[in-house]
């Protein structure tokens, strides 16, 4: 499968590989979710494992692709007749794109049918259109979050229900969910995180010669496609006539009780929540014993079945990467050992080198690939580079020490708390989330309108019956349906929740740098962090010090990064306010551009002070008109409220320092 990407020239292919097999040898593995850097094969693997699975024998005719030899009862096509004639057809792969409505996804009443011919009639959706294949969510970190339960709770059901504008229908929808994200681009939210059955993370490799072997076969694909694709003909049909024979044996595998017993002490071990872990790692583990050839789920299986269900469970913290310590899945796994083996021996698997669960288990290095690795590979971490391209950022904003900025400090943040929600003023019309009042295709309508020349967001039926009907005579009507014509077509308007820029602006001036001051302000602003990944907002952060501001992190919606450059935030030297201001201004300007309905929330966290730089009245004026936020962060006995004097040039809202966690409080003493 994928033969263009050899596995090692990608760090976690391989695991990959084995997931996705897992999963289409038995569809209650529950999906899996690819996460890695941009250009790493994660479509292309999953695009390649569709012509591998077994083709599918389909009732003809049926729109829900029903089994003949077991129909569904309650296909809204059917009933199907026993001796229903069937067709072989290859195992579907479809695709849902990041922009999908709701409709598209789960099916809708047929509105022309509906209007034009008086009858009730279904439009499948994709899920429908999945069902005994694959369902591909390319960037599903990115797909609204409604549309992400619906999907993940159809996966897990094996049913798609759809109740909506006089249609209530069911179906079956049992798929392979595959999702891919860059993380660069932000995370899921933990809940939905969980419903995937499996969580492979890939990378791709630093060696120079792997590289190289990934651009030859490219080459050489580009310059003869069918020739290329007849060379690895023999390994492809190998793999899909072993997952054939994976599927047929799956019934038989036997998941022996202190095998059970064992995942479910692994799981508890690890503090995951609720009970889908241990379901997950329990299909995982008979799946793999069957896609090795064994009768019986053995510790080997266990392990390979917990390092891929389990790593995205353990995020204690939204900020948290997901990951697994091997040493505790060990000593969880020595403990719990049967003291008599039920293991047989299981078959060599050539095809598995490499990978894991093909014999005796190799520790993945630091790189992610099995055995060792040298200390140069070590370093290379996702962590150690997101601190070295915030440390990098924050000392140019300085100019380092010997610029003007200043001994550099950096203090620890602490623990997160709850903060008041902050919104932007009116209504608006960005992205759903959160935050703000907006309007858009989600929340309770509250009227309708025309629809726009881009196409009605939904239909609002009566609105639009109700604009037909004093036409239909001079129309000629003569039949049971409506003579309908575009400009009778009402689409609601939806007042709900947006997702907004929540660009914080902070000081790391001398003048914050005492430790316990900024281990303060630090996690004021990881509260704010964490708020603004709840309610589904894009952050940036800009830091001021020295004699200059930086961008630290441009505007994006992986406030994971934010966090990780805040954490790594130096402090000293002096305040160049007007000067962070301004680069503030400039990143909503571009920001504007290339986001146009997206409102900005801009959060100062400063004391006031401005003791370098140039005017920040002139600057504060750029900002007119933006909803901001300043955090006073000034202490002591004796203050001088420049903070405040801020806050008015920019009819901000003013919120001292210590009081954020303190709001929350009296708001639930007074509730």
């Amino acid at each position: 499968m994928n033969p263009s990407y050899p596995f090692s020239a990608v760090v976690g292919l391989a695991d990959l590989k084995l997931a996705l097999v897992l999963n289409a040898v038995s569809s209650r593995v529950g999906g899996v979710l690819v996460r890695g850097e941009k250009g790493t094969a994660k479509s292309t693997v999953v695009r390649a494992l569709a012509a591998q699975l077994p083709q599918v024998a389909v009732v003809a005719g049926c729109r829900f692709h029903c089994d003949p030899r077991a129909p569904d009862p309650g296909c809204p096509d059917g009933p199907h007749a026993p001796d229903a004639a069937g067709a072989l057809r290859p195992a579907s792969l479809v695709e849902l794109p990041v922009g999908a409505s709701e409709d598209r996804l789960v099916g809708s009443l047929d509105l022309e049918r509906a209007l034009t011919e008086g009858v009730k009639a279904f439009e499948p959706g994709l899920l429908a259109a999945a069902h005994r294949g694959v369902l591909y969510v390319d960037e599903v970190n990115l797909l609204h979050d409604h549309l992400v339960d619906l999907l993940l709770d159809a996966a897990a059901l094996g049913v798609c229900y759809v109740e909506r504008e006089t249609v209530s229908i069911r179906h079956a929808a049992r798929f392979l969910l595959v999702g891919t994200m860059n993380p660069e681009e932000g995370e899921l939210r933990p809940q939905l995180l969980d419903r995937f059955g499996l969580t492979v993370e890939v990378r791709a490799t630093r060696e120079p010669d792997e590289r190289a072997e990934v651009v030859r076969r490219r080459f050489a694909f580009d310059a003869d496609p069918e020739g290329f694709a007849a060379r690895w003909a023999a390994e492809e049909a190998a793999l899909a006539a072993r997952i054939a024979r994976a599927r047929a044996v799956l019934g038989s595998v036997r998941l022996p009780d202190s095998r059970l017993r064992q995942i479910t002490a692994v799981c508890a071990g690890f503090e995951v929540d609720g009970l889908r872990a241990d379901l997950v790692t329990a299909h995982a583990a008979v799946a793999h014993a069957a896609w090795q050839g064994r009768d019986v789920v053995t510790r080997e299986d266990v392990r390979v079945a917990a390092r891929l269900a389990l790593p995205h469970r353990r995020r204690r913290d939204p900020f948290d990467a997901p990951g697994l310590d091997e040493r505790l899945l060990d000593e969880l796994l020595d403990q719990t050992e049967p003291a008599v083996s039920e293991d047989p021996e299981g078959p060599e698997d050539p095809d598995d080198s490499g990978g894991p669960g093909s014999g005796p288990h190799r520790p993945e290095g630091p790189d992610g690939s099995g055995g060792s690795s040298d200390s140069s590979d070590s370093s290379d971490s996702s962590d150690s580079s997101d601190s070295g391209a915030g440390d990098g950022a924050l000392d140019g904003a300085s100019g380092g020490s010997g610029a003007g900025g200043g001994p550099q400090d950096v203090a620890a943040a602490g623990a997160p708390f709850r903060v008041p929600v902050l919104k932007v003023a009116g209504v608006g019309a960005g992205v759903a989330g959160r935050r703000s009042s907006g309007r858009g295709r989600h929340g309770r309508t509250i009227g309708t309108r025309v629809p726009s020349g881009a196409g009605p967001a939904g239909i609002d039926l009566p609105a639009t019956l109700l604009a037909a009907a004093p036409h239909q005579l001079r129309r000629g009507r003569r039949g049971p349906g409506l003579v309908l014509r575009r400009d009778d077509l009402r689409e609601p308007v939806r007042e709900g929740r947006e997702g907004n820029l929540v660009l914080f602006v902070v000081d790391a001036s001398g003048s914050m740098g005492a430790r316990r001051r900024m281990t303060a302000v630090k996690t004021a602003v990881l509260s704010l962090l964490l708020d603004a990944y709840q309610r589904r907002d894009k952050v940036g952060l800009v830091v001021f010090r020295g004699a200059s501001a930086t961008v630290a992190l441009p505007p994006t919606s992986s406030v994971e990064a934010g966090a990780a450059r805040l954490r790594a935030l130096p402090t000293g030297g002096r305040t160049p306010l007007a000067e962070g201001l301004a680069t503030a201004a400039d990143v909503l300007r571009v920001e504007r551009l290339r986001d146009p309905d997206r409102r900005p929330l801009l959060v100062v966290v400063t004391d006031g002070r401005a003791t370098s730089g140039g005017d920040v009245t002139r600057a504060a004026a750029a900002l007119a008109g933006v909803t901001s936020v300043v955090v006073d962060c000034e202490s002591g006995p004796v203050r001088l409220g420049m903070a405040h004097a801020l806050a008015l040039r920019l009819g901000a809202r003013v919120l001292p320092l210590e009081s954020l966690g303190d709001l929350v409080r009296d708001r639930r003493k007074a509730s």
